[in-house]
């Protein structure tokens, strides 16, 4: 693992700079302001400072597909186009929840609109790891981020060589091992302890509290001992306790990976194509995704919707497209799919919509696969799973191995506000393998869509509260 800090006018550029260094496979751990030194400090501005991980681990880079570098952006000419008259969604919304059309709906203002970044959340203070540690009761800082002070230990270590990655080793994991051997021998400020030395009563009960509070956010068991099977690496009198905590963090953060979006393609028109059991709410996020691609990112989108066996669903999704004033269409055959995919060339996006099934039914699931194989014959497209982050996690297993028998998919997770334990995102991330992508968090169109946290999930699952 690599660990660096990265110093730029803003948290773009720092960012950029570290992919310039490390590749786009970094993964963003925080984001601070930092003053100059110096007299005339006070009269310039501040600097933004971005914490980076980069996996090196190979079991982890074989598993996560690396993000694509574009980024849901405005087309420049059309900033500079004529201005038009806007599309006033939000009056047109609650037009339509007032007749009854579309369910009730908390419209949002214009700055709402936009999609939450990963970055949202890097000026909290109020962390899992502070809450953890007191819950343990060790005493915390208060002045400070407690995961930002972690981090710049571990920063701190990876410069004196203690826990530095080996980067042109062929197995990262012996030779990190043989390292912090090596330099455990070599009288370094910190030792490591061996598997067969005792634990600290503290440090054990502060692993323990740590495994349960995972354990209790339904995270499942053989990846919490994952996280905790190197604890005797951080247990010899001396070390804090933050240094244990802050390894599983990051672990779990690197473990998520960077979530992917819907992205353009540099060959036209792309189809989003969305795919998952009844219930789990595909036709309100197609139209939160269509309301923010259309309105915000000043994209041409086109709704199709292949689900002729809810009528509600078909006329719910028209009538977003007419708030939007977009294209839609209802297919009834493949082609049909192929027509639509010909007639809307000159869209950006074209949004499917496909009917919900048991994923026992073979017939349904075949009929949704002969859409999306004829639609890959004419553009470029994107698969997303959408699952309910309340789905009981056997469930959610049988879900996502019966769809990757015949998709390649991203994952999104809806009804993140029925659920109190959230586990179930890292369990079927890694499960999977597949890339996170979105989460929402209720009913209201365009507000209540996201684009995947793993800061603040993982958070979360470390005890956090009030993180999702």
């Amino acid at each position: 693992m690599i660990i660096k800090k990265f110093v730029g006018k803003t948290e773009e550029d720092a960012t950029q700079q570290a992919r310039d260094e490390l590749g786009t496979g970094i993964v963003v751990m925080n984001v601070r302001p930092v003053r100059r030194v110096g007299f005339w400090s006070f009269l310039q501005k501040p600097k933004t400072e971005v914490t980076v991980a980069l996996e090196e681990e190979p079991d982890l880079s074989d598993r996560i597909v690396r993000p694509k570098k574009s980024q849901i952006t405005p087309d420049k000419d059309k900033e500079t186009a004529a201005v038009e008259e806007p599309v006033d969604i939000n009056k047109k919304l609650v037009k339509a929840a007032q007749s009854g059309i579309l369910p009730p709906l908390k419209v949002a203002g214009a700055d709402s609109l936009k999609l939450a970044t990963t970055n949202a959340v890097a000026a909290e203070n109020a962390t899992a790891s502070s809450v953890v540690l007191e819950r343990a009761g060790v005493t915390v800082p208060s002045s400070n981020s407690v995961i930002e002070e972690k981090l710049d230990s571990l920063h701190s270590l990876l410069e004196q060589n203690i826990v530095r990655p080996q980067k042109d080793a062929g197995s990262s994991k012996d030779a990190l091992e043989h390292k912090e051997s090596t330099n455990a021998s070599s009288n370094n400020s910190i030792n490591v302890n061996s598997k067969d030395d005792p634990i600290p009563d503290e440090t054990l009960s502060f692993i323990k509290l740590l495994y349960n509070t995972m354990i209790e956010n339904e995270v499942d068991e053989r990846y919490v001992n994952e996280l905790t099977d190197e604890a005797h690496r951080f247990t010899r009198p001396g070390i804090p306790l933050e240094y244990f905590l802050s390894n599983v963090y990051q672990k779990m953060i690197l473990k998520f990976g960077k979530p992917e979006e819907i992205t353009p393609s540099e060959n036209g028109v792309k189809a989003e194509i969305f795919i998952g059991p009844t219930g789990v709410g595909k036709t309100t996020t197609i139209a939160k995704l269509a309301s923010n691609l259309s309105v915000t990112a000043h994209k041409k989108v086109a709704l199709i919707t292949v689900d002729t066996y809810r009528i509600a669903a078909a006329e719910q999704l028209r009538t977003y497209a007419s708030i939007l004033e977009i294209p839609f269409r209802v297919i009834y055959s493949v082609e049909d799919i192929r027509k639509a995919a010909d007639d809307f060339q000159d869209m950006d996006y074209i949004m499917v919509d496909t009917a919900g099934h048991s994923i026992h039914n073979d017939e349904q699931k075949s009929e949704v696969g002969k859409f999306v194989d004829a639609l890959k014959e004419k553009m470029d497209t994107d698969t997303f799973l959408v699952m309910s982050a309340s789905t009981k996690y056997r469930d959610l297993l049988e879900i996502v191995d019966a769809y990757k028998e015949d998709f390649d998919y991203k994952l999104i997770f809806t009804k993140m506000d029925e659920t109190g334990a959230v586990g179930n995102l890292y369990n079927i991330r890694l499960h999977t393998g597949a890339p996170m992508s979105y989460i929402t968090n209720g009913q209201n169109v365009p507000d209540d869509i996201a684009v995947f946290d793993a800061q603040r999930v993982v958070k979360s699952l470390l005890g956090g509260k009030g993180m999702l």
